[in-house]
């Protein structure tokens, strides 16, 4: 009897692009809902921003997943709807949506997706990784080693209320 494949064999991570776009249009919908869903338009500029780093993980030759990520500053907040800014001396990883397709769930894609990237912030010499947990994902971040951080800033926690009710800012050391 052989063994099953690896994880690793049956998908493949890979830059976000543009061509991607519909399909993570098509995920985000799937997962978020209407109330979550933020435009194609404001998601092709976020990949043209200089501070990008987000993943796409292809499966069967579709892209089944993917994280939505950027070089930032602990503490700073991408609103909902919002770009990403590149600021000087990023100190953090700051993940600002991942989603995999309901129809790919529980194969470990959401891991093959982090692993690399926090890998890589580490390389690039980023201090934490940092994002904004809604929809009661609060534990799965836990499990992952993110914190709920306090905000000081009035600006931030403006920003963070764009999410919603139940909408935390949760960091990770690196």
């Amino acid at each position: 009897m052989s063994s099953p494949p690896s994880l690793a064999g049956r998908f493949h991570v890979r830059a976000l692009t543009a061509a991607d776009l519909s399909d993570l249009l098509h995920i985000q919908l799937a997962c978020y809902g209407a109330d979550y869903a933020e435009s194609g338009e404001v998601f092709a500029r976020r990949l043209a921003s200089a501070a990008n780093c987000s993943l796409a993980l292809e499966q069967g030759g579709r892209v089944r997943a993917y994280l939505a990520a950027y070089r930032s500053r602990v503490a700073k907040i991408t609103p909902l709807h919002g770009d990403f800014e590149a600021v000087e001396q990023a100190d953090t990883l700051y993940l600002h949506d991942m989603a995999v397709h309901p129809d790919a769930a529980g194969q470990g894609l959401a891991r093959a997706l982090l692993a690399p990237l926090w890998d890589r912030a580490r390389a690039e010499g980023l201090r934490h990784t940092a994002l904004v947990s809604v929809q009661g994902s609060r534990g799965y971040w836990e499990r992952h080693g993110y914190a709920v951080q306090a905000l000081a800033n009035p600006l931030q926690q403006q920003r963070l209320d764009s999410y919603g009710d139940g909408a935390l800012y949760m960091v990770r050391p690196l």
